[in-house]
């Protein structure tokens, strides 16, 4: 079977994201099911309607490489217990124009890492509030809140902790054959 085409989305447009980290660090976990492709989302202009005709060419760019992709991944920083405006305003130009969204049929998953205790744990449930809104977007269950240490992944973007790479390896395996019934359809 071929590899599926994976479109990762950061939301977070930091030069050391620790979530642009964590997310090389699954794709690398799941290389052998996936192609990954990591979209941009910090060059998109904050929504506005007035811009829906013709979408901006960055706007384009992104919701081509979101429609493009098998199968998406969702990587996502906590601000302020939310998710970043940088990511929902992705979110909200790929439901835009009205009938033209590029979000359905697509298989997609949720993570994200913080240093706190809770890690990003209420920021993916508010991404999971409204991914959950789009119609025919199909999300993968479960949750995979990662607490971050400065050591955790390393230059090579290799978790350095077994059992946090076990876990990893886990949810990317599990993403792959949930992604992996939607390609076969």
């Amino acid at each position: 079977m071929s590899k599926l085409k994976l479109g990762v989305i950061v939301g977070s447009s930091r030069k050391e994201s620790i979530n642009r980290k964590l997310a090389q660090a699954l794709v690398r976990l799941g290389g052998d099911a996936f192609e990954p492709a990591f979209i941009q989302i910090d060059d998109l202009p904050m929504y506005n309607q007035d811009f829906e005709t013709p979408v901006p060419a960055p706007v384009a760019r992104f919701k081509a490489a979101v429609e493009g992709s098998d199968a998406l991944l969702f990587v996502t920083p906590e601000h302020n217990r939310s998710m970043p405006a940088l990511l929902k305003n992705a979110i909200d130009w790929g439901t835009r124009p009205w009938g033209k969204s590029s979000w359905p049929g697509k298989p997609a998953a949720i993570t994200g890492t913080s240093g706190g205790a809770i890690s990003s744990a209420v920021a993916q449930q508010h991404l999971r509030a409204v991914l959950g809104g789009l119609p025919d977007l199909n999300l993968m269950g479960g949750e995979a809140y990662i607490g971050f240490k400065p050591e955790l992944i390393d230059a090579a973007n290799e978790v350095t902790d077994a059992g946090v790479r076990d876990f990893l390896k886990a949810y990317i395996d599990k993403f792959a054959a949930f992604a992996a019934k939607f390609a076969a359809k």
